[in-house]
């Protein structure tokens, strides 16, 4: 299945972090396949009307957090799963993630327990689909 992006370009977030984001979520997923290439810089950046630079940004972001790898003369795969950090650095990125999100949350009017509700849920759908052996993945 090929990898579908789309921005918003009224988002708080960046467009480059936009594409990180997407990009780990068809991973998890398992809408991109162990085999399968991403689309080149160039034809994602124009599917995009986006500068290229910022598609190359993203893929490099990708590329150094173990994400996907380059494979010279054939484009970006997903890289096989492996542990690159420490727990420590671990626990500081899901505390900074989780601190963003319940902030964001909370401006926009949901409870604690609305949140929680939906952390839980989205977390239950993405174990579920990470477990599929089909996408290569699996747990860390």
């Amino acid at each position: 299945m090929p990898l579908t992006i789309s921005i918003l370009t009224g988002s708080n977030v960046s467009i480059y972090q936009q594409i990180v984001d997407q990009v780990c979520a068809a991973i998890v997923a398992g809408r991109i396949a162990t085999d399968e290439p991403l689309p080149s810089v160039r034809s994602l950046a124009e599917e995009l009307l986006i500068n290229p630079n910022t598609v190359g940004r993203a893929y490099g972001e990708l590329v150094r957090e173990g994400i996907l790898e380059s494979r010279p003369g054939r484009g970006m795969f997903m890289s096989k799963r492996r542990q690159i950090y420490s727990r420590a650095e671990r626990t500081r990125r899901i505390e900074q993630a989780v601190t963003s999100l319940v902030s964001q949350a909370f401006m926009l009017g949901f409870s604690a327990e609305e949140i929680v509700e939906e952390v839980a849920k989205k977390t239950t759908e993405l174990a579920s689909s990470s477990d599929k052996p089909s996408n290569g993945g699996g747990s860390q």
